[in-house]
């Protein structure tokens, strides 16, 4: 039975890393670090859901709030934050590094997953030296929506690292035609699950059972 603990890692003069730590009953010695999106928290259904079944399946798994919202605990990430959010993911990583004798996952909902990717983007030692092995981006926010021109994906071209996209239909922030030709720009290998008629959110009343075991079966079998 997967259980759960509150988490804290705050190093002096360090970005604290604060969430919830996912402890399995039979460990594959892998972990995932996932985080939330720009209006949310570490304690969305979406993350809890997740963390609840990647955990089941062996993973230890930590979600945990971004930077921001440490600081803030409502509202969306004031502007400038993106920088010390990517090292907040960082300094997750180091810390699950102490924790984990296997492979460490990267993953968050929209601006979470964003973040993530960017980080490394910038950073492709995170791919080459096995710091994070893999992405999960669910709900990638491609561009604002109604505005498709405003596409942010000027990273993608130097993203080294693996990644699984889970998209629902009915995103605004991106159709799946739109994130299937986006995501041609990355040069890792990618995959794109898509979650018919879900949208930005992902989960809905009708996929709410079976939503976390499709995504877990399609990170776990690439």
């Amino acid at each position: 039975m997967p259980s759960y603990c509150e988490f804290l890692d705050a190093p002096p003069n360090a970005i604290p890393v604060r969430g919830y730590l996912h402890s399995p009953a039979d460990s594959t010695g892998d972990c995932l670090i996932l985080t939330h999106g720009a209006g949310s928290n570490c304690d969305s259904p979406l993350l809890v859901a997740l963390a609840d079944a990647f955990c089941a399946s062996g993973l230890t798994v930590l979600r945990c709030d971004l930077p921001f919202r440490q600081l803030h605990p409502h509202g969306p990430p004031p502007r400038g934050s993106a920088e010390r959010d990517q090292q907040g993911l960082r300094a997750a990583i180091a810390s699950m590094r102490r924790h984990a004798a296997g492979r460490i996952f990267l993953g968050g909902h929209s601006y979470g997953g964003r973040q993530a990717s960017m980080l490394s983007a910038a950073e492709p030692e995170l791919a080459e030296s096995g710091l994070a092995d893999r992405l999960l981006l669910l709900s990638y926010p491609l561009h604002p929506p109604r505005r498709p021109t405003e596409l942010r994906t000027a990273h993608f071209p130097d993203l080294k690292t693996p990644a699984l996209f889970v998209h629902g239909t009915r995103d605004g922030f991106g159709s799946i035609d739109e994130l299937s030709a986006a995501i041609k720009l990355i040069p890792a290998p990618t995959e794109l699950l898509p979650i018919a008629g879900a949208g930005h959110e992902l989960m809905t009343k009708k996929n709410r059972d079976e939503l976390s075991k499709t995504v877990v079966e399609a990170f776990r079998d690439p």
